[in-house]
């Protein structure tokens, strides 16, 4: 057997940036990096979906929140988007047939507001025209004609039946609307007395001359509908050319405009037909234009003919990139309000609102994937609208009877556009095996890296990149020291010497903290020591439970021993996870053996705080002691295993090793070192493996040796295959370096119990036999002897079952 493993170098523990990788004093000698750090592979699939233009080449972007990658992605379209031509631009107008169904014209970039300028332009021309065109003496003068050759026809039947009535004694009266007669006796009408005073005779006379005379009236005045026909065709003849006169000059500067655009032409074409009886029923009516003021006026012209614009494009604008911080069915595909009137819920083409899929109709449209899944009507809407390359206005819930309000139905428009998503990962596979569609329509994955590479040259675009940030957050200048700080603050949320995390927002976060730091402190610049206080105020922000449990030990209400020997007792280091904030927590395992075949028992699952990969890790025990040790008899031992003073779930299969050697001490009697604490995965054949979370474990028992003072000996064990990922604090790389505590890295379970125990493994000669006094010795002496004790029960078992059988 080798000789024990010694403790890792304090340099080993944390990968400190070399002097050479940033040759500046200050980031102010530096230029910025804008953009994104490392991810080729992502840049690579960007460049790759925003070039192909085939359907189906959506982009789904995906990685950890912090990554930079929607800025990157919002910043990489744009780049892109502006070399590219703009697209054409879309606006409602009425539909004068078919109200209830608007069209929609496409007009080229800049051209829309132009259009609606221009029906602008002709509202006020309108304004100005009428009603004054209808009061032009001229008009006036020919009105006058036609209403006096009907009133001269009327006037002329009343006075033959006034002739009549005068001869025959009569009276006859009459007004605007009325003609009616009274009896008259010597040229004067009779009151009701009077008449009433006459002979029946008289009154049967008066009586059959009334008579005559309303069959005379009858006879003259059966003419005078045609007379009213005539008269109104006249009128409205006269209406048609007074507007066509005055309506022509207006008009005519539009079509020859426009004469190359047909939807343009043929919507100006049915403007002027409906100017015709808008214009005649309004105004030429003296009534009604005296009930509507000037304002009333051009509203109801806007209300009318003012287009909706839906969509406008710059013409060097290239073609726009739109983020939908919001994603709802009326934020991405618009919708048709409604406004009061007396009470009642009304609308038209002037209410139709466009959503963002109309702003990026022709270019880009950027979603958070998690919000737009919470709405499952809204993402099968998205898929309904990009397979068929249609963008419809519609009330979302309308095809299910939710809906009754009277509204419209818009035309709809020709859909273009590449949608990316940004997400988790998680929900990236969930959609792909949940959807069908989803493989389909986002064909280009652009997959965001945790982590990046930590080299001279990563680490000084890493630098740039500061740079850039305290340039636009007008931060402090920033030192080399300081720098180098972030970098290696960086590799250890990445967990790795040689890698620097991805999440890049953390480090931004870090930056601006030390930068208030600096103020409170007055200096001039942000140096390493602004990045290490920030960090602590920081813990210390979030580290009350973490204190809480370090004191719970340190009075001993947690048992936990930091020094001397235990039989059947380790410690382990777990880590404890609340809300955003880490920390490690050591913790008490401890074990039983005792004879018997129950095997091992996990105390944790058993009362179902033990979870699936914990008790994964205890059932590799049994394997790996029989494979090791009881190669020659049965394995017919009893033993529990517990985290002790743990009262929540416990996952994962990091104290395997610990309970392994907690396991064989309480076997063979052998006392454990308290002043050790042990980490790691074990497999079959008692190889140590990778375990996460390994600088929290080990801060977490050095806290507590601090607190009761370090001795000297105190230290802890990890897998050697997690070397690479220790970013130690300085007070830890201290104490190491003044020889109060210790690191060790190891790769199988003996190593282990070497360091624990003090007493060699042992190495099995070629007949498998371990020499006497070795650790191994002593295990498989033990559990032969337990065998042995399950045997002779066994044979004692079968003599007493033989006399019973002989006695009966």
């Amino acid at each position: 057997m080798s000789n024990m493993v010694t403790a890792l170098p304090y340099q080993a523990l944390a990968a400190k940036v070399p002097t050479d990788h940033l040759p500046f004093k200050t980031l102010k000698d530096i230029e910025p990096l804008s953009g994104i750090l490392g991810q080729e592979r992502a840049v690579e699939a960007i460049q790759f979906g925003v070039a192909m233009q085939r359907p189906g080449y959506n982009i789904y972007a995906m990685g950890d929140s912090g990554t930079g990658r929607s800025s990157y992605v919002m910043s990489y379209l744009k780049s892109e988007a502006k070399r590219r031509p703009a697209p054409t631009e879309w606006v409602y107008v009425n539909n004068f047939t078919e109200s209830y169904r608007p069209k929609a014209i496409e007009f080229a970039p800049d051209m829309a507001s132009e259009f609606e300028k221009e029906i602008r332009g002709l509202i006020d021309g309108l304004m100005a025209t009428f009603p004054a065109a209808f009061e032009n003496p001229t008009y006036q003068q020919q009105k006058s004609i036609i209403d006096r050759a009907f009133n001269d026809k009327y006037e002329a039947a009343i006075n033959r039946v006034e002739r009549v009535s005068g001869k025959i004694g009569v009276a006859m009266f009459r007004d605007a609307s009325s003609v009616s007669f009274a009896p008259m006796k010597e040229g004067k009408a009779l009151e009701e007395n009077e008449f009433a005073a006459l002979t029946d005779e008289e009154r049967d006379a008066f009586q059959e001359g009334v008579s005559t005379l309303e069959g005379l009236l009858n006879e003259e005045l059966l003419g005078l509908p045609q007379w009213k026909r005539e008269t109104y065709d006249l009128l409205r003849q006269l209406n048609l050319d007074t507007v066509k006169e005055a309506l022509d000059p207006l008009m005519q500067p539009l079509l020859d405009t426009y004469k190359e655009h047909e939807q343009v032409i043929e919507y100006l074409t049915a403007l002027r037909a409906d100017l015709d009886k808008t214009i005649i029923d309004q105004m030429a009516d003296d009534k009604a234009s005296e009930n509507r003021d000037e304002v009333g006026r051009r509203q109801m012209y806007e209300d009318l003919y003012l287009p909706n614009i839906a969509v406008t494009n710059e013409k060097d604008g290239g073609q726009p990139v739109i983020y939908e911080p919001h994603p709802t069915y009326r934020n991405l595909f618009g919708q048709v309000e409604h406004s009061s009137d007396q009470g009642m819920l009304v609308t038209s083409y002037r209410l139709i609102r466009s959503g963002s899929l109309h702003a990026a109709n022709g270019g880009y449209l950027i979603l958070d994937a998690e919000k737009l899944l919470t709405d499952h009507y809204l993402w099968e809407a998205l898929k309904r609208a990009l397979k068929s390359k249609t963008l419809k206005i519609e009330h979302p819930y309308s095809d299910m009877g939710l809906m009754n309000t009277t509204t419209l139905t818009p035309q709809d428009l020709p859909l273009q556009v590449k949608v990316v998503l940004i997400g988790a990962r998680d929900i990236y596979y969930l959609l792909q095996d949940a959807d069908p569609d989803f493989q389909e329509m986002f064909r280009v994955l652009v997959d965001f890296d945790d982590s990046l590479k930590r080299t001279k040259e990563s680490e000084y675009a890493f630098a740039r990149l500061m740079k850039d940030r305290v340039d636009k957050e007008e931060y402090a200048n920033v030192t080399r020291d300081g720098v180098a700080a972030l970098i290696e603050y960086s590799s250890r949320l990445a967990e790795h010497q040689r890698e620097m995390a991805a999440k890049i927002g953390d480090v931004f976060e870090l930056l601006g903290e030390a930068d208030f730091v600096r103020q409170m402190a007055k200096d001039e610049e942000i140096n390493a020591d602004h990045i290490q206080r920030a960090l602590k105020a920081k813990k210390h922000r979030t580290g009350r439970v973490s204190e809480k449990i370090i004191e719970e030990i340190i009075e001993g209400t947690v048992l936990l021993e930091s020094d001397g020997y235990a039989v059947g007792k380790i410690n382990g280091l777990t880590v404890m996870q609340i809300g955003d904030s880490s920390f490690g927590a050591p913790a008490r395992i401890s074990t039983t053996v005792y004879p018997g075949g129950k095997g091992i028992i996990d105390i944790e699952r058993e009362s179902n705080l033990g979870q699936n990969i914990h008790s994964k890790g205890v059932l590799i025990l049994s394997g790996y002691l029989g494979n090791k040790y009881a190669q020659r008899f049965p394995l017919e031992i009893s033993a529990s295993i517990a985290m002790e003073q743990s009262y929540g779930y416990v996952d994962g299969d990091s104290a395997s090793t610990a309970e392994l050697c907690c396991l064989l001490s309480a076997l063979i009697q052998v006392p454990l070192r308290q002043d050790l604490a042990i980490t790691g995965s074990l497999n079959q054949y008692g190889e140590v493996q990778a375990i996460g979370g390994v600088n929290e474990k080990i801060e977490g028992f050095f806290n507590v040796c601090q607190a009761r003072e370090l001795t000297g000996k105190q230290g802890v064990i990890i897998p050697k295959s997690n070397a690479n990922n220790l970013m130690l604090n300085d007070d830890i790389l201290e104490a190491v370096k003044a020889g109060l505590f210790h690191i060790y890295a190891i790769e199988s379970a003996d190593e282990a119990l070497h360091l624990l125990t003090g007493i060699e493994p042992g190495v099995p000669d070629e007949d498998g036999d371990y020499p006497e006094g070795t650790l191994s010795f002593k295990v498989i002496q033990r559990l032969e002897e337990i065998a042995k004790l399950g045997e002779d029960e066994e044979d004692e078992d079968e003599g007493n079952a033989e006399e019973n059988e002989k006695k009966a």
